[in-house]
């Protein structure tokens, strides 16, 4: 089969590659598309721990079931799919208590495992989903990260009346936009540097600025819930300036391994500080259910090239890619 496989900094090339072999209760599916995610364009940069060459990227995917496993009930012959791409031990306490992100075992798609720039990927059968006959392939591309933003807005404890900040109009950031409204929060403002990306935020309803001290003015320490979706160590700072004493911010970017942050100030102010990572399997779900239910699009802003051209995508991701909030490589 043919795969996208990065190999060193900003070194990606197409291989031929053996399709996988699978065990008994995994399943064969054939890519039909597979996004791109911020936390891979680091590991493409070289930046990112988890993601060592030579490997086959790729998390955020869907496509159509080729081959079972000798022990496979659930999932059948060319039923459209797409998976949760965190694998765990289904055993540990996390794993028991509904937190399976926190599983000290777990193992991520194309990160510990070969990923989905590829034909073919090799995928335990709990781990997929069936879409529904109303949701194209894309959209099934779709599900882990929105449910990324999904597990986001719960542990932030979201209410209609909130006001909400959020730091960086990415994907991650217009989905967390689109999950609040969900929610009922419509006082929300998305700060970016990228006048792109906040067009987009700005069509997707919300107040969009570029300096967020000179927009606000003294409404600056006033939010109820701020989200760093970029994870650097400035973005963490403004976070914790933008919400009001007893006010909670969430911190998900991965940007930056170390920050400095007011800790005096946090502590007199009473501020609540979380770090969301990943999703729980009832956050995919949720994510999934949603998307069928049509709450949550991004297909507007999102453009769709041959996995071969996929070195040059994530070069123009890095290097500004205009309005547009997601690329999807398709095999």
């Amino acid at each position: 089969m043919q795969a996208l496989v990065y190999e060193g900094p900003k070194i990606m090339n197409m291989r031929e590659l053996q399709v996988p072999q699978l065990l008994e209760d995994e399943v064969l599916i054939k890519v039909e598309v597979a996004g791109i995610c911020g936390s891979e364009l680091s590991g493409y940069l070289g930046h990112n721990s988890l993601r060592k060459p030579p490997l086959v990227m790729g998390h955020e995917f869907a496509g159509s079931i080729e081959k079972l496993g000798v022990g496979v009930k659930r999932i059948a012959l060319g039923d459209r799919v797409t998976v949760n791409p965190l694998i765990t031990c289904r055993v540990c306490r996390y794993c028991l208590s509904g937190e399976s992100q926190l599983c000290p075992n777990r193992q991520l798609l194309g990160a510990h495992r070969p990923g989905a720039f590829a034909e073919y990927i090799a995928v335990p059968e709990r781990n997929v989903y069936k879409l529904p006959e109303n949701l194209s392939y894309e959209q099934g591309a779709f599900v882990e990260p929105f449910a990324c933003a999904v597990h986001l807005c719960r542990i932030a404890l979201l209410t209609p009346r909130d006001r909400l900040v959020i730091y960086g109009a990415g994907p991650i950031g217009l989905f967390v936009l689109q999950t609040a409204h969900v929610y009922g929060v419509r006082n929300v403002v998305v700060v970016d540097l990228n006048e792109s990306r906040l067009e987009i935020a700005a069509e997707l309803g919300a107040t969009v600025v570029t300096n967020i001290e000179k927009a606000v003015g003294s409404s600056l320490g006033s939010f109820d819930v701020a989200i760093d979706a970029v994870g650097a160590g400035v973005t963490r700072q403004l976070c914790i300036k933008a919400v009001r004493p007893g006010g909670i911010v969430i911190f998900t970017g991965l940007h930056e391994a170390e920050a400095t942050l007011p800790i005096n100030d946090m502590i007199r102010s009473e501020i609540v500080t979380k770090g969301a990572f990943a999703y729980s399997t009832e956050d995919f779900e949720t994510a999934l259910e949603w998307i069928g239910q049509e709450r949550v699009n991004l297909l507007p802003w999102t453009e769709q090239y041959p996995i071969a051209e996929g070195g040059a995508c994530f070069d123009k991701l890095i290097s500004g890619p205009g309005k547009v909030a997601k690329i999807l490589l398709k095999p």
